[in-house]
This record gives C-alpha cells, sequence and structure tokens, in this order.
C-alpha cells in the first residue's frame, strides 16, 4: 500500500523489464483483471507493470466525498505513484473507465506518456445534453449500490448488454469475474460513478489532435458502439492504430486475452 495525497493506494510493481506499462482497470475491475492478458505478452520479459486497484476499487481506499473522486484528482494520484517509483516515462494501458483515466492522464502529462492503449474507451461526451443525461443515470446507478447493497448492483451489472458476449466464456472465468467485481466497496462504486463518470468528466475530443504519442485504439467487433468511437478517435490521432478484435465485446482482455495480449506487446515493443 502506498499513501498517495492523503488516499491509501494498492500498488503492485511486476517483473524487471525497462519497459513500464501503467495499467488502468475499468468500473467494478481490479489489478487481478489483466493476469491473462500480460501472461500473453510476447518478451514478457522486457515489460514491467504497475498495477492500480484505481480509487474506490479493489484494495485501495473509498472515500466518502465524491469530489475526491474527480479526474484532476485521480490524475495527479497517478502521477503521485509514477513519481514515489521513479517512473519519468511510462506506456499506459487503460480499459473502458481506465481507457478515459488513462487518455486524459496523458493530455494532462503528456511528457510522462511513451504510449497510450486503449481499450473500449471514450474521450467523453462533447454535448451538454448528453453529459447531463449521463450524469443522471449514473447517479441513479450510484443510489441503487447504496440503498439495494453490493450483491444486488453486481447482478444487475452482469447481465447489462454490455457484457452479454461474457456469457460465451467458460462458467469457470465468469464466476471469477463475478467474485472479482464483489471485491469492492458500495462507497467507492457509488462514488466512482459521481466522481469520475462520464457525464462529469471533460470532454477530450478536442485534445485528441494534440497527442504526439504513439496510440492503439482497440474495440471488440460485438461492441459496435466503442468500434465507432474508435474508429472517429483515429481520424483526429496522427499516431494512431485501430484494432478490431474479432469474437470480442467489450472486454477484449477477458475475451481474447492471449490473441490482445500479442497485438499489445507487439506494439509497446515495435
Amino acid at each position: 500500500m502506498m499513501e498517495i495525497n492523503g488516499v491509501h493506494y494498492h500498488v503492485e510493481r511486476i517483473g524487471h523489464g525497462a519497459h513500464h506499462i501503467l495499467m488502468l482497470h475499468g468500473f467494478t475491475g481490479n489489478i487481478r483483471s489483466f493476469q491473462e492478458l500480460t501472461a500473453g505478452f510476447e518478451n514478457v520479459e522486457d515489460f514491467t507493470f504497475i498495477l492500480v486497484d484505481q480509487l474506490g476499487h479493489g484494495k485501495t481506499d473509498a472515500p466518502g466525498q465524491a469530489e475526491r473522486y474527480r479526474m484532476e484528482k485521480v490524475l495527479f494520484d497517478l502521477k503521485s505513484i509514477l513519481d514515489r517509483l521513479s517512473i519519468p516515462l511510462v506506456s499506459i494501458y487503460g480499459y473502458s473507465m481506465g481507457g478515459r483515466v488513462a487518455l486524459s492522464f496523458t493530455v494532462a502529462y503528456p511528457l510522462m506518456v511513451s504510449n497510450l492503449v486503449l481499450e473500449s474507451a471514450s474521450p467523453g461526451l462533447e454535448k451538454l445534453k448528453d453529459k447531463l443525461t449521463r450524469k443522471e443515470a449514473d447517479e441513479k446507478l450510484a443510489e441503487r449500490i447504496e440503498k439495494e447493497g453490493l450483491k444486488s448492483f453486481v447482478d444487475f451489472w452482469t447481465n447489462i448488454p454490455l457484457f452479454q458476449s461474457q456469457k460465451l466464456l467458460p462458467m469457470e472465468k465468469q464466476k471469477s469475474i463475478y467474485e472479482q467485481r464483489m471485491n469492492n466497496s458500495p462507497v467507492g462504486l457509488a462514488n466512482s460513478l459521481r466522481g469520475l463518470g462520464t457525464g462529469v468528466q471533460p470532454s477530450l475530443w478536442n485534445s485528441l489532435d494534440n497527442i504526439n504519442c504513439p496510440v492503439l485504439l482497440a474495440a471488440g467487433e460485438w461492441d459496435e458502439k466503442f468500434v465507432l468511437i474508435a474508429q472517429e478517435m483515429k481520424k483526429r490521432m496522427e499516431k494512431s492504430v485501430f484494432f478490431k478484435i474479432s469474437n470480442a465485446g467489450h472486454a477484449i482482455h477477458v475475451e481474447q486475452p492471449r490473441k490482445f495480449g500479442k497485438i499489445v506487446s507487439g506494439f509497446l515493443t515495435n
């Protein structure tokens, strides 16, 4: 555990390679989310993985004030973690919510990022009406967690359309994902929605053309919404490549970990 800006973060550093990569999981995830993905990396000995339970998730603290989860504060936490580890330059991998954080970090601290990998991620919402609608929806989700409890929410979250393709996974793997989601704090998840949700984060669409590092954009073929978002992002990012991963939905690293591990490691070492 690291005490960072008054919060205890669960951070693990794995490997001894020269290439450092910060791994940022999605909403309801934790650092174990990427075990199969990193096992699929080619030349894995070249990497050092910096794994972080994001604020309100896993073993990291879950502050009671939603304001503490605001994007700018989370980004400063991550910068502080890298500074503490004496890592001035890092590749960042972000999935879904973690992708929004990774992209925001790259915009905020461009000199610290050598490569960016975005899996099923977005730069936020451009229109105020859309932001308000999403903020309202996230508040209802947060209230649901608080009123009905973690198990009821995880049962609901597991069955939303975004994750339907995970029903094709072996039951043992589905059970593992469920148990991992249950290892979260209701307060942390609710406040993560309120402070770090898509409806409240600043839109980064107009910042994409300022990103100078190489970027890998990826979305699963069954996740049509995020395929379109990634394709639109690619138009605005000069040094980007886009991979549409076959036989996968929103969580590529869960549904096609070996295939995607090779793609990501290849991108980072070329």
